[in-house]
């Protein structure tokens, strides 16, 4: 992937200094925005060290930090915001990766994540700024093709939910009563389920909390209209009748998706 121009020189200072917080074969990368080919002007960087262990004593790992955090600010003064560098061993990861891959689909939960972290989606969605040792090669091998056990786990997981409340009858008070805490929450969290959905359906890995509808747009499979009628679900106003035409909508929405499913053999 190419980098922008004016990150080069991040990435030239920042390297060094991001490698030199873990031991042994190790390789840099850059997630988020950055990693998906999403990043616009508010964009911030996500440095990711993946090395064998990390480096000890704790005294000289705060140290070389200490280095890197200097260098985050030096590059904050010039309106360049750096996340920081998450460093993970290969073995955590490889752990990770070998449990999504098993189809067990572990959740894991981060303050900074909204439907809790997705190891693939780290891995996959990556701009690979070092790796000598070819780590992060060999995760991207394992993932491609993608695979059908992982397709089918999370086709069953989500489709579950959905499937669900579908056919609640609270669901259906909710909305009666007016329930707008209830209803914000559930609608957000359906929509997530089928967002899921048509990422392993189109056998692309989900591209995490932020920017899902870009990828969505490009979907081979996907219900006419999705990403508008998305919009219309999460912004339903406040006129008589809204939470109404928003329940039904969301009901259209699953129908048509587990209808697309259905069609494609995936149940």
């Amino acid at each position: 992937m190419q980098f922008p121009p004016e990150v080069r020189p991040v990435i030239d200072e920042l390297l060094p200094l991001c490698r030199a917080l873990g031991e042994g074969a190790c390789a840099v990368s850059i997630g988020g925005s950055y990693g998906k080919g999403t990043f616009d002007r508010t964009s911030d960087l996500d440095f990711r060290l993946f090395c064998e262990r990390r480096l000890a004593p704790r005294e000289a790992y705060q140290e070389a930090h200490a280095r890197l955090q200097a260098a985050i600010d030096r590059w904050a003064a010039q309106g360049i915001t750096i996340d920081g560098c998450w460093v993970r061993t290969v073995e955590e990861i490889d752990a990770q990766v070998d449990a999504w891959l098993s189809g067990s689909l572990p959740r894991v939960d981060l303050v900074w994540t909204i439907w809790g972290y997705h190891v693939l989606t780290d891995v996959y969605n990556q701009m690979v700024i070092d790796d000598p040792n070819g780590i992060i090669a060999r995760w991207h091998s394992r993932l491609s093709p993608y695979p059908p056990r992982l397709k089918q786990a999370i086709l069953e997981q989500h489709l579950k939910s959905v499937r669900y409340w579908r056919n609640d009858y609270h669901y259906q008070h909710k909305v009666e009563r007016g329930d707008v805490v209830f209803l914000a929450s559930l609608t957000a969290r359906l929509v997530h389920d089928l967002i899921q959905i048509l990422f392993a359906l189109n056998e692309t890995y989900y591209a995490g909390d932020g920017n899902n509808l870009v990828f969505v747009e490009h979907f081979e499979h996907v219900p006419a209209g999705f990403i508008e009628r998305v919009h219309t679900v999460l912004y339903p106003g406040t006129g008589d009748g809204a939470l109404v035409e928003q329940y039904d909508q969301v009901c259209s929405l699953i129908d048509e998706t587990v209808a697309l499913v259905q069609d494609l053999g995936q149940i």
